[in-house]
C-alpha cells in the first residue's frame, strides 16, 4: 500500500528507476495514438532533422513518467485521481536513451471532502547524461488516513 495525503511532506523527493527507450516503444506509441510524424517513424527524414535522428514522441516521455510512477510504490492503492498537469518539453529523448524521474512534492491542500487531500509534485525527467527532458507540475488526488478522517 502507498502512502496517504497526511505521510507526505512538503519537500519531500523520490527518484524512480531507469528505463530505456528502444525503438519497440515509439513503433508501439505510432500505431497505439495514430501518430506516425517522420521525427518518430522515418530514420531518413530524421537524420535531416535538427535531431539527426528519430526520437520518441513527446507525449511517449510523459507516459513513462506515469509508469515509473508505479515502480516506486508510494502511490499503490492511495492515489484516487489525476487532476492536471503542467509540463514542457525541453530535450529530445532518442532511442537507446535511459531516463529517469526526480520528483519532489511541493503543495498539500485540504479539500471539501474529508476522505481526501490534493498533492501536487514538481517532476523532471532526465536522460542518461543528466538532463532534463521534460518537466513540470502534476496535481493528484490522495486518500487520507481512514483513521484521520474527521466524522460528520
Amino acid at each position: 500500500m502507498g502512502k496517504y495525503f497526511e505521510e507526505f511532506e512538503i519537500g519531500e523527493e523520490f527518484i524512480s528507476p531507469g528505463r530505456t527507450v528502444t525503438e519497440s516503444d515509439i513503433v508501439s506509441f505510432a500505431g497505439l495514438t495514430g501518430d506516425y510524424n517522420p521525427l518518430h517513424t522515418n530514420e531518413e527524414y530524421a537524420k535531416e532533422s535538427i535531431y539527426k535522428g528519430r526520437i520518441a514522441h513527446g507525449i511517449l516521455g510523459l507516459s513513462f513518467v506515469s509508469g515509473l510512477v508505479t515502480r516506486i510504490g508510494v502511490f499503490d492503492g492511495t492515489v484516487m485521481g489525476f487532476l492536471g498537469l503542467e509540463w514542457k518539453f525541453t530535450g529530445p529523448i532518442f532511442i537507446g536513451d535511459t531516463v529517469h524521474f526526480r520528483m519532489k512534492i511541493v503543495e498539500k491542500r485540504e479539500t471539501s471532502k474529508p476522505d481526501r487531500g490534493v498533492l501536487i509534485r514538481e517532476v523532471e525527467l532526465i536522460n542518461q547524461g543528466g538532463e532534463v527532458v521534460q518537466k513540470g507540475k502534476m496535481t493528484i488526488m490522495m486518500k487520507r488516513m481512514p483513521e484521520q478522517v474527521p466524522a460528520n
